[in-house]
């Protein structure tokens, strides 16, 4: 039963009003979905943060937003790489110093379909590592600044949740014995949901007032596969991105958009492309499977990335 909360078309942009005065952090954002939602945000008036790997491509980034809405489009960036959990505290702090308002966080950056076994500094599995545990401190270390403002977490997942083993390998979280590309992905896209619904049931019963919200782009041509996959996978994907198959990297950023601005959401739910297999079509309320809010299983992952990262979250 698709959602028809937004009409037959879905949830789009048009739906925004003004966004003056509001300020969204978005973690990669200066290509793909990240881009393309910084770019909406622009339009409305919002004042967007990005936090990005590489300076030199964020530089480019912030240039083409300001040449497209002009030079005084609140638009900046702060140099954090996920991967290297130094780097997310660092640039963790300087937000906390440099940004008195964060209307929404998206954790709209990740590494996909990594062909061989690589490790952060931090000695963790690279898509784990980077697309689970260095969210999992950023957001812990923006809490307080989001809370402040009675603010949202987006976290951007995927449907690969569903493929893989569908829990967490918590007896070889590295996949030492059983490394593959594609299952350890999910992996770390299951971890993110997970978290966020954890955390969503932490605050309940406190007076926190944050909203976490966790949707997916469905099948949609960003840089993410281009980036980090194998040739194979890259060849593939390129193809398949020449197919009405595979949408526009703008449309892709509407789940989080929408997840970082409208109101009467759903927080134990997964919002994405509502269209054939959930690849694409009207954005809606998807389909959203038990074995991601697991609840044996959430706990155990808060409490061994706690562990992991030695970030201790505090409510």
């Amino acid at each position: 039963m698709a959602d028809t909360t937004f009409g037959s078309k879905g949830w789009s942009p048009e739906r925004l009003g003004s966004l003056a005065g509001k300020t969204y952090v978005i973690t990669g954002a200066n290509a793909g979905a990240g881009f393309q939602a910084s770019r909406t945000f622009l339009s409305k008036g919002a004042k967007v943060v990005m936090l990005n790997r590489s300076a030199e491509k964020s530089t480019a980034a912030v240039k083409d937003l300001k040449d497209e809405f002009g030079v005084e489009a609140d638009v900046s960036f702060v140099r954090m790489d996920l991967s290297d959990l130094a780097s997310v505290r660092t640039a963790a702090e300087e937000v906390m110093k440099t940004v008195p308002q964060i209307d929404a966080l998206i954790c709209n950056a990740a590494i996909a379909q990594v062909p061989t076994q690589k490790f952060t500094v931090d000695g963790f599995e690279s898509q784990l590592g980077t697309n689970h545990y260095g969210h999992f401190v950023l957001c812990g270390m923006l809490f307080d600044r989001i809370e402040a403002s009675k603010g949202r977490i987006v976290v951007v997942a995927s449907l690969g949740y569903n493929m893989g083993i569908k829990t967490i390998q918590f007896d070889d979280m590295n996949w030492d014995k059983n490394y593959s590309a594609n299952p350890v992905y999910s992996q770390s896209k299951l971890a993110q949901m997970m978290f966020a619904y954890e955390l969503q049931d932490r605050l309940k019963g406190t007076s926190k007032d944050v909203k976490v919200y966790v949707c997916h782009p469905g099948a949609s041509a960003t840089s993410l596969i281009s980036t980090s996959g194998g040739l194979m996978t890259r060849m593939t994907w390129w193809l398949m991105s020449k197919t009405p198959m595979v949408q526009t990297a703008e449309k892709g950023a509407y789940p989080e958009i929408m997840c970082a601005t409208e109101d009467g959401l759903e927080q134990r739910a997964l919002y994405g492309p509502t269209g054939l297999m959930q690849t694409g079509g009207p954005v809606g309320k998807g389909t959203l499977n038990p074995h991601a809010y697991d609840k044996t299983v959430m706990e155990k992952l808060w409490e061994v990335s706690e562990e992991a990262t030695g970030f201790s979250w505090n409510f």
